[in-house]
């Protein structure tokens, strides 16, 4: 029987990228073998400790949302526990309501998205949308229009200073 587990380990943070990495696809081919799915990889980075591990005060935190059988988990943890990169790790059974809850709401910010990425390619496909160009044209023909229809008398406008041409002939 197939159940969703969370696995979280700790990394030594002298640990390099391709080390974590290697770490990570050895996790996911076991994963893949065992006819698990891995549904979502969170991976944290490097985090300050609750308390020393073998006298290190940082480690790298990763956490890995699957699918998996509990043989599955077994051979994970075999994995893990030989591995002298990781200093601590952990698999939790993850509660099947709140899994369900996550997959409901994820499922509907898909339809939501497909929903939206339809509703753009519908006016794009039939030409006729005006472009933002033509719709902002007439507006800035009448604001210009209004201006110069309505000019504004020296006693509305207040005192205007002389341009350098009159300064100049005085």
């Amino acid at each position: 029987m197939r159940r969703d587990y969370e696995l979280a380990f700790i990394l030594n943070p002298e640990v390099s990228e391709e080390e974590t990495r290697a770490i990570l696809d050895r996790v996911e081919q076991i994963v893949a073998n065992y006819g698990g799915q891995i549904v979502k990889v969170n991976n944290w980075g490097r985090r300050r400790l609750a308390y020393p591990i073998e006298r290190h005060r940082d480690g790298i935190y990763v956490f890995i949302d699957m699918i998996l059988t509990p043989e599955t988990v077994a051979e994970i943890e075999r994995t893990l526990k030989v591995s002298e990169s990781v200093l601590r790790y952990m698999t939790k059974k993850r509660d099947p309501k709140a899994v369900q809850k996550e997959r409901e709401d994820r499922e509907a910010r898909e339809a939501r998205a497909a929903e939206a990425a339809a509703a753009a390619a519908a006016p794009a496909s039939e030409g006729e949308a005006p472009t933002s160009e033509q719709e902002e044209t007439p507006e800035v023909a009448t604001a210009e229009a209004s201006t110069e229809s309505s000019p504004a008398t020296a006693s509305e406008e207040g005192p205007v200073p002389p341009s350098s041409e009159e300064s100049v002939e005085a």
